[in-house]
């Protein structure tokens, strides 16, 4: 037995699946500021463990 792992005409299996509203499209807001925290917390991570290990 075969069966594709996801079902396009199964959308909602279950009785209590199907009584939900669809849910809603996720909104994500611009960060501007998230790439360079990414960049900083990476950076103090990074030399953390880098001075850790040599001293």
């Amino acid at each position: 037995m075969t069966r594709r792992l996801v079902l396009s005409t199964e959308a909602a299996g279950h009785p209590i699946r199907r009584s939900l509203p669809p849910p809603a499209a996720p909104t994500r807001a611009r960060d501007d500021d998230a790439d360079w925290r990414l960049f900083l917390l990476s950076f103090a991570a990074f030399f953390i463990c880098f001075y850790t290990l040599i001293f």
